[in-house]
């Protein structure tokens, strides 16, 4: 197991098992983010879901398991960048234009 993936498993309070096998799922198909800070490794994959969400067809269910993985990556991302807190208001404006920019590409 990575180390991101362990200290996404080592979060409380836990996940819904269903949300953690999504973003685990995401994060073993992306080896190369094991390799990037962490609040910028799950703002990369909060912007991959977001991107499924937004090709999906209308009430696909499988949008919506993406849309809450997408949501607590970010959040994770977030609560990450909170570990280093110079870093925090930067990550958090990227977030904010990265994600922005997705649903304005659509």
């Amino acid at each position: 197991m990575s180390a991101l993936q362990q200290w996404l498993n080592d979060r409380t309070p836990e996940a819904p098992p269903a949300l953690r096998a999504r973003i685990g799922e995401l994060m073993s198909q992306h080896p190369e983010w094991e390799l990037m800070p962490r609040p910028e490794a799950l703002l990369h994959a909060g912007e991959l879901l977001m991107t499924h969400v937004l090709a999906a067809a209308p009430r696909d269910r499988d949008a919506a398991r993406d849309l809450l993985a997408a949501d607590a990556c970010v959040t994770y991302a977030l609560e990450a960048a909170a570990d280093e807190p110079p870093e925090f208001a930067a990550l958090a404006e990227r977030a904010m234009r990265r994600i922005a920019a997705l649903a304005s590409s659509t």
